[in-house]
């Protein structure tokens, strides 16, 4: 089997995704080969994948692809689909709100559903790689928890907070077959869709034929 994520820590079953992160970042991609992204249209994007069940050499490849795609494309969370993958898992490198960063992979996520006391919506803009070029306001709440297994099948969860909690957001949206254009009122949504016609990807995308 590949490399397994032996540094990783777990505290009450929260993974503690911040240390050693530059060094696990660049293992995984390393290991890797960048694929292209696949953007809205296409219908691996538009369904709920399926539930990873095989935790073998397999996925542990998919992942260092993944980090690796997640690089030359210069973004901070990838889901498997926007690979063209079917199958629940999620990577990401990313910073919350006070600069911290959290690297990590969650297979088969689920988004917990936050208290009234916790929602507390924050109205910042968000892109995806799927939809390049393009940028709209979203609101979504400023914390996120996430409960899945890690490469290795074993129960784990992560918490975030600001950007980082939008990321945790997105990229389980993703999963369950939702972009976030899917959020945004219709004038909004077609302003984005003509933004990403506009625009020249800065990485290497799957045409939707």
């Amino acid at each position: 089997m590949a490399q397994q994520e032996t540094d990783e820590q777990i505290n009450d079953g929260f993974v503690v995704d911040t240390e050693d992160c530059e060094a696990r970042e660049l293992a995984y991609r390393e290991r890797g080969t960048a694929r292209p992204i696949t953007v809205v249209g296409n219908p691996v994007l538009h369904r709920e994948c399926k539930d990873v069940t095989e935790f073998d050499d397999k996925l542990a490849a998919l992942i260092d692809d993944m980090f690796a795609s997640q690089k030359a494309a210069e973004g901070v969370g990838l889901a498997a689909n926007q690979i063209g993958v079917d199958l629940k898992v999620f990577v990401y490198d990313c910073p919350d709100d006070e600069g911290v960063r959290h690297t990590g992979v969650v297979v088969n996520p689920v988004l917990q559903d936050l208290p009234a006391e916790r929602r507390n919506l924050d109205d910042s803009n968000e892109g995806c790689l799927s939809v390049p070029t393009a940028y709209a306001s979203l609101a979504r709440p400023d914390f996120a928890e996430v409960h899945g297994q890690d490469a290795q099948g074993n129960a784990i969860k992560v918490r975030g907070t600001g950007y980082f909690a939008r990321c945790l957001q997105h990229e389980t949206d993703h999963l369950y077959g939702f972009l976030y254009i899917d959020k945004l009122s219709k004038r909004d949504r077609k302003d984005a869709l003509r933004q990403m016609e506009e625009g020249t990807p800065r990485y290497e995308t799957v045409a939707n034929d």
